[in-house]
């Protein structure tokens, strides 16, 4: 088959070396790519996506991004006859909307957090005055992760309302938000495979979301992951599937809407039952980082399961290992940063048997630059967490740019 993959970041790279291995994959292709997912796929330039799958005799498009699928990428498309992984742009309001996420569960009783939405700032600030704090504000759009405050105090509350509503950090994503009780526990993502009728969960996995070490700073993209995540426990996996998986794409085939796709759910475990933070509908990143590591059977072929919708017959292989994920960062993300600096160490990180995946790098001359605020993903695998967080930081200690910042912590729970 020739397969594209749509995008250039380091879930892109992780999807990438995962498909180029399978036997189904003729040639592979990425737009627009990075300078890791080079070595996999041929990286093209923008140009209208339609076009370029005709002309290069496209089987498989493979999307990353949320805003191409909540724009609507999956169903043009499809309509074009071409087989296509990423929800339709119907599916995709589950991430596009947190609105239409939290009043969906609502209806249908899946677990979230108490919420209330506003589209007036006078009325949100005297609801968190009347709530009090620790309390949960979000832009309802899209914000590529980061539009997510969790304040401690009720003054923190109010300056997110007016930076999301009034200033605009996030754009016309905050032009309604969500205002949501405080779930006081721990964090976890479970990934999953569906083609719109079986639902069948990735090896459970945890982001660490904060900028710096012992979960302080700001909300990012992700500073790093790990898997399998220990507070998942086999009970809790189960729980999720029959509360919160299969309930929300029978919720969504009841609404008229056939999720096919990687469906991402963001739980909070609160006294061992699991409560949705939030839906993605696409592979989060970094944790596909570490989860396609561990799948240990052929990614097209359960892609095209879930496009086609035999999912069910499909026979999933995890491997027992554990896997690691170190973010080497831009300092000042997730606010502003210098790029372009040039990395050094990259073959010697490499070759001390880790992953590197390119979140945001480019190549100028036969130089790797920094191009973004998550510019590197350093992935280890072994035979426990203590292990592979051992090998990661041994690669990520190779390799240096200017301003390079990275979490010493990852995993840290998971290690006590």
């Amino acid at each position: 088959m020739n397969i594209l993959i749509i995008g250039g970041g380091g879930r892109e790279n992780a999807l990438a070396w995962k498909i180029a291995q399978s036997p189904k994959c003729k040639k592979l292709y990425a737009m627009p790519g990075n300078p890791g997912i080079s070595e996999f796929a041929e990286c093209v330039a923008d140009e209208p996506i339609l076009n370029f799958a005709k002309k290069n005799s496209i089987d498989l498009v493979v999307i990353g991004p949320e805003a191409s699928l909540v724009e609507g990428l999956s169903d043009e498309l499809t309509a074009a006859g071409i087989k296509t992984f990423g929800p339709n742009k119907a599916a995709a309001q589950i991430e596009g909307s947190k609105i239409f996420a939290k009043n969906l569960m609502k209806k249908y009783n899946i677990p979230t957090a108490t919420y209330e939405i506003f589209e007036d700032v006078t009325r949100a600030c005297r609801y968190i005055k009347a709530a009090g704090a620790p309390i949960v504000v979000k832009a309802d759009g899209l914000a590529a992760g980061k539009g997510v405050i969790v304040a401690k105090t009720v003054d923190e509350a109010i300056n997110a309302v007016f930076e999301v509503m009034e200033q605009k950090n996030f754009g016309d994503a905050g032009n309604r938000i969500v205002i949501e009780e405080f779930m006081d526990g721990e964090e976890a993502s479970l990934l999953a495979f569906t083609d719109g009728k079986t639902i069948i969960p990735m090896i459970p996995s945890q982001d660490h979301k904060r900028v710096n070490d012992g979960d302080e700073g700001l909300n990012t993209g992700g500073m790093g992951a790990y898997a399998p995540a220990p507070i998942m426990t086999e009970e809790i996996i189960k729980k999720a599937e029959e509360k919160i998986l299969k309930p929300i794409i029978a919720a969504l085939n009841n609404e008229g809407i056939t999720y096919k796709g990687c469906l991402y759910a963001g739980l909070m475990i609160v006294n061992g039952e699991p409560k949705v933070v939030e839906f993605n509908a696409r592979f989060g990143d970094p944790e596909t980082q570490v989860v396609l590591p561990l799948l240990e059977s052929d990614l097209v072929e359960i892609i095209l399961s879930c496009i086609d919708g035999t999912l069910e017959d499909q026979k999933i292989s995890w491997s027992n290992d554990s896997a690691v994920c170190v973010v080497l960062a831009s300092k000042g993300y997730p606010q502003k940063f210098e790029k372009g600096f040039e990395i050094d160490g990259l073959n010697k990180a490499k070759s001390l048997d880790t992953l590197i995946f390119h979140a945001g790098t480019k190549k100028v001359d036969d130089k790797i630059l920094t191009n973004g605020g998550r510019v590197l993903g350093v992935v280890a695998k072994s035979e426990n967490i203590k292990s592979a967080v051992d090998k990661a930081y041994k690669a990520a200690e190779v390799i240096h740019f200017e301003n390079m910042h990275f979490r010493k912590d990852i995993a840290h729970r998971a290690l006590k």
